[in-house]
């Protein structure tokens, strides 16, 4: 059982550095939830494969700077499409 939480790390890993995707879009790809993801790439990964997690964490960090232009976008394409409706 915990060769498959150590493969899920590692596969979670590869996956957000070769994705650069975030957190949720990763638990979305996986079907599982972002909780997960985060204490598997953050907590558990450190310990597995600790030069992945700093791949990993270079990657959230970069995510993480540019959440806030993401949500600007989201908003103002929600408020326009409001507008033509």
């Amino acid at each position: 059982m915990i060769g498959n939480v150590e493969k899920r790390c590692i596969d979670l890993g590869h996956y957000i550095v070769e994705t650069k995707s975030t957190v949720r879009q990763t638990a979305s790809v996986f079907g599982i939830s972002k909780s997960t993801v985060h204490n598997d790439v953050t907590k558990r990964l450190s310990v597995i494969n600790p030069l992945l997690c700093s791949e990993v964490k270079a990657v959230l960090e970069e995510n993480k700077a540019q959440r806030h232009i993401r949500g600007g976008l989201a908003t103002k394409k929600k408020y326009s499409e409001m507008k033509n409706n």
